[in-house]
């Protein structure tokens, strides 16, 4: 063979033999040894938090290769902070995220087109939970029951625009008549709570039993100084409705009214949503999606999460995109309305 030729093929296998690996890398291969960051949207010792962890503690198992998971706390902005901070990321799926559904839904509403990212675009792993929000009350306020709402002033605690502490209580406001006044000062649940202990405020909106089992679990049966005042729900929960707890929608004035809410309450279908940034590997997109409907079903997570008192009730990724993209496909007299009913005026 001539000496050029068979330096060429010398050549040629070792470029094919130092090309392979990375060509016929597989799933498994790639996150041997890796790290994924898990970013959690908002502040620890909330049932946010608490799920986040928990389904961080053990998906690791059921992703190919076995990567360890890193959780990692970045709230701010119903979950902007946290999915900046994705988009900001080699686009390779080591990294995902914990968001609030409010953020998800926020862009719908977001007339000044603040929001950089697009929700709609992201990549949805699935939602460990679907979620029935409540108002709690201390019960020694002067509101007992939702009637009283109509008549008489209730201080709540809230986060920000776009998380469902604040929006939920504003929409009642603005389409049953409630008189919420809303302190939006709080980082979280976990902060609304202890305010409601020093008594800064009398009560708590949008957020579920899960939440609330890791905070007040007394609370639950009524005890402890707080208690359920109303479900934030159309449909509600049968266990729930069979305690006597109503449901918002059934104080709607006319069908329009019942269903503007419904459409404001539709981030309650995924109580517990996980995402990735759009651009990673499909195969490896693919592999994390198994895995979070993997995880969701092992009897490991399921012990610790009823020892937890955390109800899983999952989503697929596929499901929870599909549920987006509806949402995001409503016609435009819908979200103007939404868009009027999420202004905040104090009561009078």
């Amino acid at each position: 063979m001539p000496r050029f030729t068979r330096h060429s093929a010398v050549l040629l296998a070792a470029l094919g033999f130092a090309a392979a690996p990375a060509q016929a890398q597989t799933v498994e291969e790639f996150y041997k040894g890796k790290t994924i960051d898990l970013v959690i949207s908002f502040t620890a010792g909330g049932g946010y938090d608490a799920y986040a962890r928990l389904v961080g503690r053990h998906i690791g198992r059921h992703i190919p290769g076995n990567p360890s998971i890193v959780p990692m706390n970045m709230p701010g902005a119903s979950g902007t902070v946290a999915i900046q901070h994705l988009y900001s990321l080699p686009k390779e799926a080591t990294a995902f995220a914990a968001v609030v559904p409010g953020g998800i839904t926020r862009p719908l509403y977001d007339v000044q087109e603040r929001i950089k990212y697009d929700f709609s675009k992201l990549v949805y792993l699935g939602s460990a939970n679907i979620e029935v929000n409540l108002c709690w009350v201390r019960t020694d306020a002067k509101v007992k029951t939702f009637n009283d709402l109509l008549s008489n002033e209730l201080i709540i605690g809230a986060s920000g625009e776009g998380d469902s502490t604040r929006d939920f209580a504003v929409a009642e406001n603005n389409i049953l008549g409630t008189k919420f006044r809303v302190v939006q000062r709080y980082k979280g649940v976990r902060d609304i709570v202890l305010a409601m202990d020093r008594n800064e405020v009398e009560g708590l909106c949008g957020t579920g039993v899960p939440a609330m089992m890791v905070q007040r679990p007394e609370w639950i049966a009524g005890q402890g100084g707080g208690k359920m005042l109303v479900q934030q729900n159309v449909k509600g929960k049968d266990k729930l409705t069979s305690m006597g707890v109503p449901r918002t929608g059934d104080f709607a004035k006319t069908p329009e009214d019942r269903d503007l809410l419904q459409f404001i309450y539709a981030q309650q279908q995924f109580g517990r949503p996980f995402v990735m940034a759009p651009g990673a590997p499909p195969e490896r997109v693919a592999a994390v999606r198994q895995a979070f409907v993997q995880v969701l079903q092992d009897k490991e997570l399921l012990a610790e999460a009823a020892k937890m008192n955390l109800d899983i009730e999952a989503l697929s990724g596929t499901e929870l995109q599909d549920i987006v993209e509806r949402l995001y496909a409503t016609p435009a007299p819908i979200i103007k309305r939404a868009i009027n009913a999420l202004v905040y005026n104090q009561p009078k």
